[in-house]
């Protein structure tokens, strides 16, 4: 499935692939690889609040950003909850960017092998073959209670509402 006008960079329109996921969905299951190449799937966060933090790029200023944002946030929430930042690029770049800038709060998951996460929820672009700046905030029974597809993938997320809606599930 392809969506169009849903995403730009730069003002240049993009093709998302993927269903058009929306809050009280149940969250998909997919498949990425750690920084030591297991692979990971929501299973493996059962029982947790998420936040799935999705980048295109670690290696661009935005991406760069939102990662060392949310990882400092994760330092300040509860054990119950985890923030996963997704992106297509390698492990290996994954885990030097984490060792360079000190993020060690925050899982980085790679969908880079077959985009498992970008098509199971709708954020991959189909001519970059990299994942929508998005979020997805998850709660412990899998039902997706907040996301956001940023317009333009060059620009930052909501913050101030992403963690909101986390703080809202632990009421």
């Amino acid at each position: 499935m392809e969506r169009k006008n849903i995403v730009t960079s730069k003002g240049n329109p993009l093709t998302l692939v993927g269903p058009a996921l929306k809050v009280g969905d149940k969250a998909p299951d997919f498949v990425a690889l750690d920084k030591d190449m297991t692979p990971v799937g929501l299973k493996d966060f059962a029982g947790k609040i998420k936040v799935f933090s999705v980048t295109p790029s670690l290696d661009t200023p935005v991406c760069n950003l939102q990662a060392t944002r949310f990882n400092e946030e994760a330092g300040k929430l509860p054990a119950d909850i985890i923030i996963i930042n997704l992106s297509m690029d390698l492990p290996f770049a994954i885990s030097r960017f984490c060792s360079a800038g000190g993020i060690d709060k925050i899982r980085t998951l790679s969908d880079h092998r077959d985009a498992s996460f970008g098509n199971a929820y709708g954020v991959l672009i189909k001519e970059l073959r990299l994942l929508a700046r998005s979020i997805f905030v998850v709660d412990k029974n899998n039902t997706i209670r907040y996301m956001e597809i940023v317009p333009d993938i060059t620009s930052h997320p909501d913050y101030t509402k992403t963690l909101e809606a986390v703080k809202a599930l632990t009421k």
